[in-house]
């Protein structure tokens, strides 16, 4: 079930034919969930920007940092060098060596050639230790390739998928989301957002600017914190786009889902590793990062008028606001490690609620 199946419009600008950040042409997104006994519950997402490898051609991107108790692998390159080179994938916050590993080995798997290959792969993380048994480290290099494997630019699982499968988001059940934003105002420009949200209190949600964490309070629907603070969570936000953009655009893009973040109710805690992503697949044809890699003196890039860019702010901020409840309502009651429970989003109190605002 997604927010738009329940009545729930985000926002004004139209959203792309499967409203999912696969709309953004040559984004690929796959999952591999692990659900095993009484405990497993955790799993891993990747994203691959364009339909070529982005270890031979790269992407303009940038990254913003809303609270910084979290991690994101391949920062400091993509801020040195203005370029995203390898797919993204997001887990849990113990398996972020082995899945970035495991990237890596994929990789030096595939190729043919007896090239020297480095890399810096960028691997996001939020803590499902609730749920899961999180110090089992139960994400293995095979779950990474058949996450890869499994990557279409079809409809994208939400909820309790991938990365998402142990997350917990304003004290119901949360885990993966995605939206998207046609910009006519950008040139037809397509953004499309995805979340591994784990973050929030309940008593902060807006769904839409109605008061659902207030309507719907934990004497209602038990939240699963217990040893942890309420709110003591991750979330991180993927913004891919084709539009022309530099570096510093995409930086100012992955900044805005800070404000779709707010419109929710996040607000960043200090327990909160709050960290964005942008890339833009508007300039293609950029040569590989490898220092021995044969590319041209010079490169032809566009860009996008600064005058024209507020409406990519605006996809953001919606798209990352949308992307955050249908992860909320796509997600269902889960039970895990220790017997804890995260309860999904009741769907009838949410119409409810919609319905007398």
């Amino acid at each position: 079930m997604r927010a738009r199946e329940l009545g729930i419009a985000i926002g004004t600008l139209p959203t792309g034919e499967g409203n999912a950040i696969t709309d953004v042409p040559g984004v690929r997104v796959g999952h591999t969930t692990l659900i095993e006994g009484e405990d497993v519950r955790t799993g891993v997402t990747v994203i691959q920007p364009h339909e070529a490898s982005p270890w031979y051609e790269p992407v303009f991107a940038g990254a913003h940092r809303l609270n910084g108790n979290g991690e994101l692998t391949g920062l400091e390159w993509i801020r040195e060098s203005g370029m995203l080179c390898s797919p993204i994938a997001l887990t849990n916050t113990h398996s972020v060596g082995v899945v970035r590993d495991a990237l890596i080995s994929a990789e030096i798997a595939s190729r043919s050639d007896e090239r020297e290959f480095w890399s810096l792969p960028v691997v996001g993380e939020t803590w499902d230790g609730l749920l899961n048994d999180i110090n089992g480290m139960h994400v293995r290099p095979e779950h990474v390739e058949a996450a890869l494997a499994s990557a279409s630019d079809g409809a994208v699982a939400e909820g309790n998928v991938g990365g998402g499968t142990g997350m917990i988001c304003h004290g119901f059940k949360g885990g993966i989301g995605t939206s998207s934003r046609v910009v006519e105002g950008a040139g037809g420009a397509v953004v499309g957002v995805l979340v591994q949200a784990n973050h929030g209190r309940r008593e902060r949600l807006r769904v839409n600017g109605i008061p659902v964490g207030e309507g719907i309070p934990v004497t209602e629907v038990p939240d699963p914190y217990g040893r942890v603070p309420p709110g003591a969570g991750s979330i991180i936000a993927i913004v891919a786009t084709d539009a022309a953009l530099l570096p510093i655009q995409c930086e100012r893009l992955a900044q805005r889902a800070g404000l779709g973040i707010a419109r929710v109710g996040g607000v960043g805690e200090h327990s909160s590793g709050d960290l964005f992503l942008a890339f833009a697949s508007g300039n293609r044809g950029l040569p590989s990062a490898d220092v021995d890699a044969d590319a041209p003196l010079t490169i032809p890039v566009q860009m996008l008028a600064n005058n024209y860019i507020t409406a990519l702010f605006d996809a953001v901020v919606e798209a990352t606001e949308e992307a955050i409840v249908n992860a909320l309502c796509a997600a269902e009651t889960l039970t895990g490690a220790g017997g804890a429970t995260a309860y999904e989003l009741p769907h009838d109190r949410l119409r409810e609620l919609a319905s007398s605002s």
